[in-house]
């Protein structure tokens, strides 16, 4: 991993260097010559944990952007050229950063380094019809790693623990008038390049998107497969609602939920047979995050979430019910089409769990405190 990072900040620097949401394959700003796009992105960040042992240099392990804690570091950098022509089009991408090298961490060497790459062809000459394969950051959920595409500086819970990035092939229309998306995708499971040692299945992921006016959109993504080995039989089906809303010319509001269910284990009994678990494990969370801008420069953004997983199907720890807070103020430091933009981030955050289970020099503590800023500049 961390020798992937090295080379592709090697390749970042020469080049001069540039949501869980926004779609692969659209090109993104940059320099252009005729229908190939340069672009690129890098967020530095600083995260200062109140509530951590003065030697930890890790956040919670439930996040996986801004993971360091209490040193200077990269969350992401990457350096894309996308082609768009006519009826062709393709991204590939170098990231490097601790986003990268802990949300990969269980990919092949090789793999840690590419944000995205894939490739598309438009089935159809009269409709916007698509059919891409490849790696992609992940249509589900409003967030993705890059940082300056989010209302808030860091990501919210439901993004940390949910698919940042989805491999395989899909299929996505956008309807004439622009105010439907529909996406059917083949995955190679939740969060992989490579498949799970021990499943064998393709799971499948789609996306409803309607935008009725430019000031609401409102949308429904699903996972349907596994993320467990074919022997404990533990399908999940996992859902992802969400809402944007301009309410005013100043004001939005973001409305997020997430609902998953995995099926209970086969279970293997004393003598040689084995036995179905019956029933699943649920998880869910709520959001919601209001922003105010402030001036032409700046906004404010503040967020309240839930996580409730009490089986410790996604945390990994039994129990885990927490409440989260932010709030979060963004300045513009400037902004040009022909020479980038730079964007300066603060945000204080409060974790809040019913059991005990953030670290301290004091021992376990229910509660967690940050502050995290960021300086980001894409082109």
């Amino acid at each position: 991993m961390k020798s992937g990072i090295m080379v592709t900040l090697g390749l970042a620097c020469m080049s001069a260097a540039a949501a869980q949401t926004i779609d692969t394959t659209v090109m993104a700003s940059g320099v252009k010559t005729n229908a190939f796009t340069l672009s690129g992105y890098i967020e530095a960040y600083y995260v200062y944990d109140l509530t951590a042992p003065k030697t930890a240099q890790e956040r919670p392990g439930f996040l996986y952007n801004h993971k360091r804690n209490r040193e200077v570091n990269i969350n992401l950098a990457y350096l894309k050229g996308s082609y768009s022509g006519e009826r062709i089009r393709g991204n590939f991408a170098l990231q490097a950063g601790t986003y990268p090298q802990y949300n990969y961490a269980g990919e092949q060497e090789l793999v840690k380094t590419i944000y995205k790459a894939n490739v598309g062809v438009k089935l159809s000459r009269t409709q916007d019809l698509w059919f891409d394969a490849g790696i992609f950051p992940s249509h589900i959920g409003f967030e993705s790693a890059i940082s300056k595409d989010c209302w808030t500086l860091t990501r919210s819970l439901m993004a940390e623990n949910s698919p940042y990035y989805l491999s395989g092939a899909k299929l996505t229309y956008n309807s004439p008038n622009r105010k439907w998306t529909l996406l059917g995708m083949a995955t190679n499971g939740w969060q992989r390049v490579r498949k799970l040692p021990g499943y064998s299945g393709m799971a499948v992921s789609t996306q409803v998107q309607y935008r009725p006016s430019a000031n609401v959109t409102l949308n429904w993504s699903s996972f349907l497969g596994s993320d467990r080995p074919d022997t404990l039989r533990q399908g999940r089906f996992f859902n992802n609602f969400y809402a944007i809303l301009t309410l005013a010319d100043r004001f939005g509001l973001t409305l997020g939920f997430d609902l998953g269910a995995d099926h209970k284990p086969v279970v293997a009994t004393g003598d040689t047979t084995r036995v179905d678990g019956g029933g699943s494990y649920r998880w869910f969370s709520p959001v919601v995050i209001a922003r105010y801008q402030t001036s032409g420069r700046s906004h404010l953004a503040g967020r309240v979430e839930y996580y409730d997983d009490k089986n410790g199907v996604i945390m990994g720890t039994a129990g885990f019910q927490t409440m989260g807070y932010s709030l979060g103020y963004d300045y513009v430091l400037f902004s040009s089409q022909n020479t980038g933009s730079a964007l300066f981030r603060i945000e204080g955050k409060a974790y809040q769990s019913q059991t005990s289970i953030f670290a301290s020099d004091n021992g376990a503590k229910r509660v967690n405190l940050s502050i995290t800023t960021s300086l980001a500049i894409s082109f």
